[in-house]
């Protein structure tokens, strides 16, 4: 089948090419602001773990695509957009770009000169870790990676701002939305039409944020420590708090589960569709060349990333 197996297999995968996506993920984002609404009225939006840009290629087409030329937001303000992530990011139009760590205050503080000194209307955050099949260490390892933008969002964010953020559903899911509530008065689990029924992904959607009175944000506490409510999660009967959850879309949109057909023309032969934009020089990058070239045996393989073509292999970002 080559290289059209996937295509076959992922309409979203498919589409995210052939609308100029830089991965699927992007479908995401619009069914969740189709069904929240989470662009409106925003003209500074950061997004975290940004890398390779799809999510940050959703802000920029949506938030300059409002008013006058597209450079102007709501009430007359130019849109502002920062995308952060340790990895390169190929530049996009409109998005200022910051190399840095999401756990270090002096990220929050660049990310508010880029703002000039105003917060930010909405933070989204796609960020995951690399799942070891493992869901129990999948799911902490989550939930940290959540907890840490959480807390970059609160040196950035303004109050009445909105948060969205993957997260893995486990048996932790009320642990955390108890500890988002405490700074949003509205916390929801979505899972987008887009995200495939057989991953445990889901994003939460978190509005108004208000934090408690004289909190001050501080990168140095860990913010999962189990010391807001220990007992929270051990609720039963009519005591227990069940963590509302949306399902986006509806029957019409497509099945991300289900395998569509090519769609082509009588006569016309399938043409492969290359990434619109794959990472440059990503971790795994150097793991792949060495598999390649069956050099994974060998102890001075060289570094694949100096001669490496931006477009090998093709990235497994494509596919999240």
């Amino acid at each position: 089948m080559g290289r059209s197996s996937k295509d076959k297999r992922d309409i979203y995968y498919r589409l995210a090419k052939e609308e100029g996506w830089r991965a699927r993920s992007a479908f995401k984002l619009l069914q969740l602001d189709h069904e929240f609404n989470l662009f409106t009225g925003v003209n500074r939006a950061v997004d975290l773990c940004a890398a390779p840009g799809s999510w940050s290629q959703v802000l920029s087409r949506k938030l300059r695509a409002r008013g006058e030329k597209g450079e102007k937001g709501d009430g007359g303000e130019e849109v502002k957009i920062v995308a952060v992530d340790l990895q390169a990011m190929a530049p996009l139009p409109g998005v200022t770009q910051i190399q840095g760590d999401i756990t270090k205050v002096s990220t929050a503080q660049e990310i508010i000169r880029h703002f000039e000194g105003q917060p930010a209307d909405l933070v989204v955050c796609d960020g995951a870790p690399d799942v070891t099949g493992l869901h129990d260490v999948d799911e902490y390892i989550q939930a940290q990676l959540l907890l840490a933008a959480l807390n970059i969002t609160t040196h950035v964010l303004k109050p009445g701002g909105t948060f969205v953020a993957k997260i893995f559903r486990g048996k932790d899911v009320t642990l955390l939305y108890s500890q988002l509530k405490i700074f949003f008065s509205g916390v929801t689990c979505a899972k987008p039409r887009s995200s495939r029924n057989s991953s445990i992904e889901a994003f939460v959607v978190c509005q108004n944020y208000s934090p408690p009175d004289g909190y001050v944000p501080n990168m140095s506490n860990p913010l999962l420590d189990h010391s807001y409510d220990v007992d929270f999660n051990q609720l039963e009967g009519p005591n227990r708090v069940i963590v509302p959850f949306l399902a986006c879309g509806d029957l019409s949109a497509f099945d991300s589960d289900r395998t569509y057909p090519l769609q082509l023309d009588d006569g016309k032969q399938y043409q492969y569709t290359p990434p619109t934009q794959p990472p440059i020089c990503p971790p795994y990058q150097q793991a792949c060349h060495l598999r390649k070239n069956n050099l994974l045996s060998r102890e001075d393989a060289p570094s694949a990333c100096p001669s490496q073509s931006p477009h090998e292999p093709e990235p497994p970002a494509e596919s999240t």
